[in-house]
């Protein structure tokens, strides 16, 4: 039974207008897309309540009685419709304020109902609005009803009548059908190994169990199946890449890397920026394709590692580039590598939106020609006119800001594709990681260069505002300068945008003496630009901004970091904006400005900042507290993160089991050609076919 190709439309009860929804609101396509459409929570259905049992707090309820009587009260829109509903002891109240005319022709006094829904208290009484009802003879006893699904939908589909409810009623008879068995996805020896459900089973199970322990043991078998298969995946694809993409050899260490490493290094290297050099030179001088994931905090030295990378493709002929995700990070990225670059001979240039047609002509040329060793850009970069001599080392920086294709477009310049180098500031969960970057080599700078101290992290209220003005005035006083964020974010960007010029004001009106900047998206680029330079010159002391700030601004004389409404980020956000100060010698502050009411996961946030500077123990805290969907760039990172029922920040142990068991199989059957795993090869093939190639996307 291939229900992969079973167009929804033909489902019982689902037909052109319900398809097509199904498609537009949740990419559901197939019978097999709906079957694997998991519910999100489940309620206890198995027994019957009294009346007298019911509490507010109860999440719903479920009652056998009669209707006893039915009052409508209003007209047009305030219309409302209650009936008297009895167990035979108590009454309860139901309550419809839409559809009264059709509940009245439908529902009857004198009548076994058994009704269902949330019980919530008005003038001493308790009714349930809006409750499904069901004629009791028409149900199974309670005992067999089991656990009832809940199923996410749309408002557009609630409100063309396609709700859980009904997608229920679509699910229940296709899982009759696959009673008699659908093909397994996972071969005999791995169940086994793992007791894993066969699939039949834990579909019927995943959409109604009849108890916890069999609703368990599905979404096990179903998690474990999901993460296997991205793992085996990435594994074979990487395995792959490794045979057969052939890589420039990088073979000498030359003139521009021993000149600068000489007479041009600003500060000795770290240990750890020295590890990850060695594993860069290991890989390009190995005569396959570099794929390597560069990690490391803000301010821990990334852009100078990548710059050494670069000369070790110039030595041996070849140019470089450093893609970037914006053009204020692009610009501070060539400014930082000429002034490192000093007089060393290697000719770079800058390639943004803002560049002048008769410059890009010179760059395009400079560029065909060979004249030009390393371009540093935006996305500008992929376009089809951007062609390099021989291309042999790519950079991207914060990878996760590029959409795939973007990315992808840049290593098709050459027959044979660049070494890769992708660096990321923001740390990645482990668990993340293996899925994500899978694919890729992963190095980790995990010290600061020397003389660079610690931010240290407060956590202030609102009523110590005066007291912090203070602290402000004497750090300006003292020749630094401050960082003020406030929040951007889109669905009240009006009432934010007040709140900053509202902040901007303020801080003109307690700092008369002091020049004060504002900068926001909103601002035309030359408007943005103008003000940031100011701040960076120094001519500002104060910049109140919104995250725009957040990557890419290198002030080295900036020692605080005020960031108001710190309740309205998230912790990887905050840690970023954080690493904006601490990039000099001088002490530096972040302080984290709230109101006194806080949700507990907020208040975790704010104790997790103060009391570590460490980018990955924060990360991991971030996926724990707001899980994987939400963690920011995972929604452009080339694989699937919306993952349909495994969860990375619960599933860490399960993922790992999952990657070992595909690096065994691979191990022993690289092309999954023996029979026990040709069930394997026909799954990876069906996953193939409804996704991009993502083996040639790192």
């Amino acid at each position: 039974m291939d229900l992969s190709n079973q167009d929804i439309k033909f489902l019982q009860g689902v037909g052109p207008k319900k398809a097509d929804l199904f498609d537009k609101e949740l990419g559901i396509h197939s019978a097999e897309d709906l079957l694997r459409h998991y519910p999100y929570k489940y309620v206890d259905r198995s027994r019957f309540y009294y009346l007298h049992e019911i509490s507010e707090d109860m999440p719903f309820i479920q009652v056998k009685g009669q209707m006893l009587r039915f009052e409508e009260v209003g007209e047009g829109q305030s219309q409302r419709l209650t009936a008297i509903f009895s167990d035979g002891r108590e009454t309860i109240e139901l309550v419809w304020f839409k559809g009264v005319k059709y509940v009245i022709d439908k529902y009857h006094t004198n009548i076994d109902y058994v009704i269902f829904g949330k019980p919530s208290a008005f003038n001493g009484r308790f009714n349930i609005v809006h409750p499904e009802i069901e004629i009791a003879s028409k149900l199974p006893p309670p005992e067999q009803m089991g656990l009832q699904p809940f199923y996410n939908t749309s408002e557009k589909m609630k409100s063309s009548f396609l709700n859980s409810k009904t997608i229920q009623k679509i699910i229940f008879p296709l899982i009759q059908q696959i009673k008699t068995g659908i093909p397994e996805t996972l071969p005999a020896y791995i169940l086994q190994k793992y007791a894993l459900l066969n699939l039949s089973e834990s579909l019927i199970n995943i959409h109604f169990p009849k108890n916890t322990d069999i609703l368990n043991k599905a979404r096990h078998r179903l998690k474990f199946e999901e993460l296997f298969y991205i793992q085996l995946s990435i594994i074979r694809l990487k395995n792959w890449r490794e045979q057969q993409s052939k890589g420039f050899v990088f073979s000498q260490i030359g003139h521009y890397f021993n000149t600068f490493f000489n007479d041009y290094l600003p500060f000795e290297l770290t240990g750890a920026q020295k590890r990850v050099l060695r594993e860069i030179r290991i890989d390009v001088a190995s005569g396959k394709q570099m794929n390597r994931l560069l990690q490391g905090d803000v301010g821990s030295g990334k852009t100078l590692v990548a710059l050494m990378a670069m000369f070790m493709a110039i030595d041996n002929g070849y140019q470089a580039c450093i893609m970037a995700p914006t053009e204020i990070l692009a610009t501070q990225h060539f400014s930082t590598l000429t002034e490192l670059l000093g007089d060393i001979g290697v000719n770079i240039a800058l390639l943004t939106g803002s560049t002048r047609p008769k410059d890009r002509v010179v760059i395009h040329e400079k560029l065909r020609n060979g004249e030009l060793n390393i371009l540093i850009g935006t996305h500008a970069l992929i376009e089809d006119n951007v062609q390099f001599a021989n291309l042999g080392l790519v950079v991207i920086d914060e990878q996760h800001r590029f959409g795939v294709e973007q990315r992808s477009k840049l290593w098709r310049k050459n027959e044979q594709p660049p070494h890769i180098l992708v660096m990321t500031a923001t740390p990645i969960p482990r668990t993340l990681a293996m899925t994500l970057y899978g694919d890729l080599s992963v190095s980790v700078i995990d010290e600061l260069p020397p003389g660079r101290k610690p931010i240290q992290t407060f956590h202030y209220y609102e009523n110590k505002r005066p007291a912090l003005n203070s602290f402000v005035a004497k750090q300006v006083e003292a020749g630094r300068q401050v960082y003020i964020v406030y929040p951007l974010i889109q669905e009240s960007e009006k009432l934010d945008l007040q709140n900053l010029e509202a902040g901007y004001e303020y801080m003109c009106k307690v700092f008369p003496n002091y020049k004060v900047s504002m900068v926001h998206g909103k601002l035309k680029p030359k408007q943005k630009e103008f003000q940031m330079q100011k701040f960076v010159n120094g001519e500002t002391q104060i910049m109140v901004a919104t995250t725009v700030i957040e990557v890419g601004v290198n002030v080295p004389n900036a020692s605080v970091m005020i960031i108001e409404s710190a309740q309205r980020f998230g912790l990887s956000q905050l840690h970023q904006l954080r690493g904006r100060v601490g990039r000099g010698a001088e002490q530096s502050f972040c302080i984290l400005l709230t109101g006194f009411k806080l949700a507990t996961d907020t208040r975790k946030r704010m104790d997790i900042l103060v009391r570590t500077n460490d980018g990955f123990e924060i990360s991991e805290a971030d996926l724990q507290i707001r899980g994987p969907g939400d963690l920011e760039g995972t929604q452009q990172s080339g694989l699937p993160l919306e993952l349909k029922i495994a969860n990375l920040a619960q599933d860490g142990k399960m993922l790992e089991i999952a990657r070992n068991t595909a690096m065994a199989v691979l191990d022993d059957d690289p092309q999954l050609e023996k029979n026990e795993n040709k069930v394997m090869a026909k799954q990876l093939q069906k996953m193939k076919t409804n996704s991009l190639n993502w083996g040639l996307i790192s």
